[in-house]
């Protein structure tokens, strides 16, 4: 690994967390050889059903350096169904993707509005790829056994996250999402469906006390009202947990706003990811010192420590703090002088031990406030304090 060479020293990397990669998504796998040489600690996600107990064994394998994650990303949502909770009567497959895929009837010819020839076409030719991806679809997967499974999942690790979730307005549903080349089809999967899949996990994870990976593209309206909804309904149990919003791609104004109305919710940042926004530095800029995360977003584990570094170093740019290259002990320094890695380090903790108390609003003055502040300085001026006397030269 080129990149190494670049690295802090070892004690620098081991207050370093990842707090978002895909280890397991690695098309080897992971080495133990790779955990071994690991020495900064990662949050490893899992995405859809098949990664779900690769993570976990992967958490089992190295537990001081993985942070297991367990959820289902937007891209794979449309495999579940929200359909009755009586899996006898919930639609059959054909059914369940046709109401997701192909929700509107095939057009009609009526005297008030006659069908055109290139409607009838289009029509046929959807038609004609959703059979095509039909065939290599599984029987989708009742919403109540996925949420069975996460509960089991997060109830065997006390630490665990959910992740990855969110919401993606421009995923194409591929024929075979471990082809290659992906043959893309046109279909994407409606937003609300994404939402109902997205809010159970949430409700699974406030109720378990558990923070939260999120994923949001071009989805931001969508991901904010998600947000208040929970905190209207959760109250401070939502403070109870930490939300990360993962290479996060918001407007620096709608981060300021979302930061002020929610205490917990946090932002990391990828260079594989954030590099093509133009506007990742005024981002990292707008965000509160204490809010701001690193991760690498990346799936192979030789390659998370140095992803991760650069983009410490441009938050450490950004924001004009130090670069570490050596540990030195909290006592040798004073706060005002702290280097990226320990601000950073601070933040993660902030972010892991979640219950972030909302700020304490000042009481408006009264007028018996003021008489008591006015009552109170007319004391201290008669006990004993001396007059201002002036010396003048003649």
């Amino acid at each position: 690994m080129a990149l190494t060479e670049e690295l802090p020293s070892p004690d620098v990397l081991r207050r370093i967390v990842d707090v978002h990669c895909h280890p397991t998504d690695a098309p080897a796998g992971v080495s133990s050889k790779s955990v071994q040489r690991l020495l900064i600690s990662v949050c490893a996600m899992s995405t859809m059903q098949s990664d779900q107990h690769k993570v976990k064994e992967l958490a089992l394998s190295c537990p001081e350096k993985i942070v297991p994650c367990f959820g289902y990303h937007p891209w794979f949502s449309y495999l579940i169904s929200t359909g009755a909770s009586d899996p006898s009567s919930s639609p059959n497959k054909e059914q369940h993707y046709r109401n997701l895929f192909l929700p509107t009837a095939a057009p009609t010819n009526t005297n008030a509005d006659p069908v055109h020839s290139s409607d009838q076409g289009k029509h046929e030719a959807l038609e004609a790829q959703f059979k095509t991806l039909l065939a290599a679809l599984p029987e989708p997967r009742d919403l109540a056994s996925v949420i069975a499974e996460l509960r089991e999942n997060l109830s065997s690790f006390p630490n665990a996250m959910l992740g990855e979730v969110g919401l993606d307005r421009i995923f194409r549903v591929p024929i075979n999402y471990f082809a290659s080349p992906r043959v893309l089809t046109p279909f994407t999967i409606p937003l609300a469906h994404q939402v109902a899949i997205l809010e159970a996990q949430m409700e699974l994870a406030v109720e378990l006390g558990r923070n939260i990976s999120i994923h949001s593209v071009k989805s931001q309206h969508a991901t904010t009202d998600l947000l208040e909804k929970m905190k209207t309904k959760f109250g401070k149990k939502w403070n109870n947990v930490s939300v990360d919003l993962h290479s996060c791609g918001l407007s620096p104004q709608t981060w300021r706003d979302l930061e002020k109305k929610h205490v917990n919710v946090f932002l990391s940042l990828s260079t594989v990811i954030n590099h093509k926004h133009a506007n990742h530095r005024a981002l990292i800029a707008q965000c509160s010192s204490d809010r701001i995360l690193a991760e690498s977003d990346y799936n192979d584990i030789d390659m998370c420590a140095p992803q991760t570094w650069d983009i410490i170093k441009i938050i450490a740019e950004v924001k004009g703090w130090p670069v570490e290259q050596e540990w030195v002990n909290d006592d040798e320094i004073k706060e005002n002088d702290w280097g990226v890695v320990r601000r950073l380090e601070k933040n993660w903790l902030r972010f892991k031990n979640g219950h972030h108390q909302m700020p304490q609003k000042k009481k408006p003055k009264t007028r018996d406030d003021f008489e008591d502040s006015d009552t109170q300085q007319t004391e201290q001026r008669s006990e004993g304090s001396r007059p201002i006397t002036f010396d003048t030269v003649s």
